[in-house]
This record gives structure tokens, C-alpha cells and sequence, in this order.
């Protein structure tokens, strides 16, 4: 399979899905036997009808409780991406699948405004992508984001938005009004100020500049901005830490945080595959240092080293992230959110 074919995209490969017995192939009556993938991979929409839109946090290393994912599967084909594996319940692969074929919660926003208006509903922080980036390419088509936002801002109910992506200026409007009410802080994730690394890592992902860009400009109105640097790959991408610290400080960034990678299920194989075609010189190197920050071994499911590492690599990385922060971000947090003003008999908009 040539590259050219699957320019775009991060995964060249599909690997094979532990829940399924089967495996689609293109069958030839010679008896070898070809991936589905020939021709250029196309991306398919599947609409879902979803009982619940709260995804329950129960993991110590993550800051909220809830999170709501309008979209499982992501086009932004980031190589790394911890996702992957969950798009094997769905009954596809890990690799390209996960790129190509997009589930689409169409039914999100009427099953998330029941949830919120419920009895029982403490009010609490929800995260936007706690799982695939809400303001994927197919955030364009739908706007389940886009109403997501909209009902936040008529319950007056608290969210935190992350994404690698900068269609979020679209939404301007309504992030601008949940600011002004406290209700909302917009991380944007950034591991990298390498264009050429970026179609490489992260082929459908905006730039580093375009979002820091978008972020001077929302914070230059008042809407709450940080970065996350994540993840963090050993011999890779560790060399622009505190460049992104500086840059997005200056930026308006008023808090950082960051993640290490790591390569549980699949995410390994596809991982692997895609350092080995890129960076044959150094697949190695990069493959022994992401081993070392996870105890000896790629599948790490211990709170707290699995989100920042352990041992000399992650003390390393950690210096010079806590450093940079300490230097240009000094004094700077995000203001608290105001779960005062939740109504869920809802308030009048105001656009």
C-alpha cells in the first residue's frame, strides 16, 4: 500500500479486532487474499441513537466527573490517540477504521437536556472530548457541538472544552456569552510546533499556529483559555515543551497541563507501524524511552504513571514542563466555574 494512497490519514494499517471473529478482505480466486483498503479511504457516517450522553469519569487522573462525546471515531487520524481501542466495540479496527468510519450521536443533545434537567443531576463541570474531539471534521456537517453549547448556555450549566482543532471560532458567539457567565474554559492541545511532524502525527488536526492564533484572539475577549501538551512523546516532540509554554503564554494562556503517551491495545500496533515508516532511524530509541516512562512496558493502566510517567525520562519532562510553566505563566489560573447560575427550567438566550 502506497503512502500516496493514504496521504491524510494516520493509520496505513488495520489491525485485527480481538471482538470479532471475522475479518473482511478483498478475496481473490488465486488465494491471496488483500486489505478492504485499495483505493483512496473514504470517510462513513453512521447515525446512533444513544441512551446516555454523561460518560462517567471514574479515573483519579482526570480533573472532572463527566464527559460528553457527540462523535466516536475521529478524522483527525491522530497516531497516538487512546480512543482507537474503544472503536473496537463498534465492530471496527483500531487503524484506519477508526479514521474512516464516524459514528455520529444524532440523537445527543434531546438525551443530554433530559440528564441535565433530572432530579437527581448534581451540577458539575461536563468536559467536550473527553474521548474523540468534539470539533472534528464532522462537527462541520453536524453542529452537535455547536448545540451542545447552546444548551449549556440556556441551563446556565458549567463545560470545559478541549480540541486540536480551530473550527471552534465558529462558536464564538456562545463561548463569548459563557464566559461572561463564568461557564465555560477552552483548552486547546498542542504537543508539537513542527508543521512537517503535524501531517505526519496529527494529519487532520489544525496547526500549532492556527491555534494559537485562535486562542490570543478568545482571550483578547475574555473567554478562558489553556493548553494542554499532550502527549508528550520521548526523543519526539519533547524539545518544543517550553517553546509552547512561552508561546501559548503569550497567547493569553492562563493555565498548562500535560500528558505522556502511552500505547495500550491496538494503539501499539498502529503506533509502531507508523514510527517504523517515518522515523525508521530512531523507531527504537523512541520505542525503549515511551517503555521506561511506563514501568518496562507499553500497556500501562496505573493511575497516575499512565497519565505522567515514572522514572528518569518523566522527571526530565516534567522539570522542564513545571519550569516553563513557573517562567511564563506565573500567577495565572483560570477563573473558577459559577455553579451557582445552573437553572435547569432553563433562562431565556440571549442571541
Amino acid at each position: 500500500m502506497s503512502k500516496e494512497v493514504f496521504k491524510g490519514r494516520g493509520a496505513h494499517i488495520e489491525p485485527d479486532n480481538p471482538y470479532l471473529k471475522r475479518k473482511v478482505t478483498i478475496a481473490h480466486i488465486e488465494g491471496v487474499d488483500e486489505e478492504q483498503y485499495q483505493d483512496k479511504p473514504t470517510t462513513k457516517f453512521y447515525k446512533e441513537q444513544t441512551k446516555g450522553a454523561l460518560s462517567k469519569n471514574d479515573s483519579p487522573d482526570l480533573p472532572l466527573d463527566y464527559s460528553v462525546n457527540p462523535y466516536q471515531g475521529c478524522e483527525h487520524g491522530c497516531i497516538y490517540c487512546y480512543a482507537r481501542n474503544s472503536h473496537q466495540y463498534w465492530g471496527f479496527d483500531a487503524g484506519l477504521g477508526f479514521e474512516t468510519n464516524i459514528m455520529v450521536k444524532s440523537n445527543i443533545v434531546e438525551v443530554l437536556r433530559k440528564q441535565l434537567k433530572a432530579k437527581n443531576h448534581v451540577v458539575s463541570p461536563i468536559m467536550l472530548s473527553g474521548n474523540t474531539d468534539c470539533y472534528q471534521p464532522a462537527e462541520k456537517q453536524y453542529a452537535l457541538t455547536r448545540k451542545i453549547l447552546e444548551l449549556c448556555l440556556e441551563l446556565r450549566h458549567p463545560v470545559s472544552i478541549v480540541t486540536k482543532n480551530t473550527l471552534i471560532k465558529r462558536d464564538e458567539d456562545i463561548i463569548l456569552q459563557l464566559a461572561k457567565l463564568n461557564l465555560v474554559h477552552v483548552y486547546f492541545s498542542i504537543n508539537h510546533l513542527d508543521n512537517q511532524l503535524k501531517a505526519l502525527l496529527e494529519p487532520r488536526t489544525a496547526t500549532a499556529e492556527k491555534k494559537i492564533n485562535t486562542m490570543a484572539a478568545f482571550s483578547s475577549k475574555g473567554i478562558p483559555c489553556g493548553v494542554m501538551v499532550a502527549p508528550i512523546i520521548p526523543a519526539l516532540n519533547t524539545a518544543d515543551i517550553a517553546k509552547i509554554i512561552q508561546k501559548t503564554a503569550k497567547a493569553g494562556a492562563l493555565n498548562a497541563g500535560y500528558t505522556v503517551v502511552r500505547l495500550n491495545g491496538n494503539v501499539k500496533k498502529v503506533f509502531t507501524n507508523w514510527l517504523e515508516e517515518n522515523f525508521p532511524d530512531r523507531s527504537e530509541k523512541i520505542m525503549h524511552q515511551i517503555e521506561e516512562l511506563h514501568g518496562g512496558k507499553l500497556n500501562d493502566t496505573e493511575w497516575g504513571r499512565r497519565i505522567k510517567g515514572s522514572g528518569a525520562i518523566a522527571h526530565m519532562i516534567d522539570r522542564i514542563f513545571t519550569t516553563s510553566k513557573d517562567k511564563f505563566m506565573k500567577g495565572r489560573s483560570m477563573p473558577a466555574f459559577d455553579l451557582s447560575k445552573f437553572s435547569p427550567h432553563g433562562q431565556m438566550r440571549l442571541f
